[in-house]
């Protein structure tokens, strides 16, 4: 699992889901955290916060730039690109579960959600984390 200490960047354009993913992150035990109203905001704060931010979690459907669109310029920032990313969508088909992961993204979490289920997401994400920085 991610240290409890890690600073975590939560985008959302709805108020209510940005407070609930909060939630959920600091009853797994994190306290540190950066919300964000869509992608475009958010890329904003990464590149301000970017050696302080050590997880990304993003809702995939947002206004300006999307949870994809965002994903997919955090990979192609040279300085970014192994930031670890999860994606949060309401939508599980597999044709865009397929394009997440060709963007890279290290994971993906299906809403609604519990807090069981993303602290199981998130101890996935930071094992494919761990792994990719040991290769």
């Amino acid at each position: 699992m991610f240290p409890a200490d890690t600073k975590i960047l939560i985008v959302d354009d709805m108020l209510m889901m940005r407070k609930l993913v909060q939630k959920s992150c600091r009853d797994i035990g994190f306290s540190e955290f950066i919300l964000a109203n869509d992608g475009d905001e958010a890329w904003k704060v990464l590149n301000e916060n970017k050696s302080t931010i050590g997880l990304v979690i993003s809702d995939w459907n947002m206004p300006n730039l999307t949870g994809l669109a965002f994903l997919k310029k955090v990979r192609a920032d040279e300085s970014l690109k192994n930031m670890p990313f999860v994606l949060l969508t309401a939508e599980s088909e597999a044709a865009q579960v397929a394009e997440a992961i060709q963007a890279g993204v290290d994971n993906y979490i299906v809403k609604p959600f519990n807090t069981n289920a993303l602290k199981e997401k998130l101890t996935q994400t930071y094992k494919k984390v761990q792994v990719r920085a040991a290769s």
